[in-house]
């Protein structure tokens, strides 16, 4: 699991317009295995260090990301929030609380394909964010299902990598970023997305 854009509300001065939370779901540890190899060899062939990362490659490297991925089995969940349509002023005034209640959300949508499931997450926020996100999705997520969370670092994870690229193209797709070209990625994986929540 990771996420595009930002949970600041500065929206005329340089916040984003739109958060995305996406999630890619492996059925099978195999799977997740095999794309985890593809993308590997995809930082080795075309000398991307330290990561692939949607914000800071090329179009050129985004092409070749998702044209590698796209044999690979796995299945895409994304909530979309649109800042323009939240009004709470808990969400609006608090970051981490903002980030914590969309992750919880997404997970609570997708509980029957999660129940049991490890969730990896990017774990690039400092270590007590980690330990307040993990607390929160324990008091909060529905009892009846089971999970485990994980922070990993996104350099070391080939996964999370993909979450984050598969975000990114979401993310572009949306009305700020209005232009054809930047739907295309969306499109390379449109065979692979389950569901794009508009949240409302």
């Amino acid at each position: 699991m990771d996420e595009s854009g930002d949970p600041g509300f500065k929206l005329t001065r340089g916040s984003t317009s739109h958060f995305v939370v996406a999630m890619v779901i492996f059925d099978k540890n195999e799977d997740a295995e095999q794309t985890s190899e593809v993308i590997k060899k995809g930082l080795t062939d075309l000398k991307i260090k330290p990561e692939f990362k949607f914000s800071k490659s090329r179009d050129g490297i985004r092409d070749e990301f998702f044209n590698r991925i796209k044999s690979c089995k796995f299945r895409v969940r994304a909530l979309v929030v649109d800042k323009k349509k939240i009004y709470s002023p808990n969400l609006r005034e608090n970051d981490e609380k903002f980030y914590n209640y969309f992750v919880k959300q997404l997970i609570n949508f997708e509980e029957i394909k999660l129940n049991n499931a490890t969730i990896k997450i990017d774990g690039s926020g400092d270590r007590e964010f980690k330990k307040e996100l993990h607390r929160y999705l324990r008091s909060q997520i529905k009892p009846s299902l089971t999970f485990k969370v994980k922070f990993v670092d996104s350099q070391k994870d080939a996964l999370i990598q993909l979450a984050d690229m598969v975000a990114g193209a979401i993310y572009r797709s949306y009305p700020n970023e209005s232009r054809e070209v930047n739907k295309i990625w969306r499109k390379a994986i449109a065979d692979k997305i389950d569901n794009v929540w508009d949240f409302k």
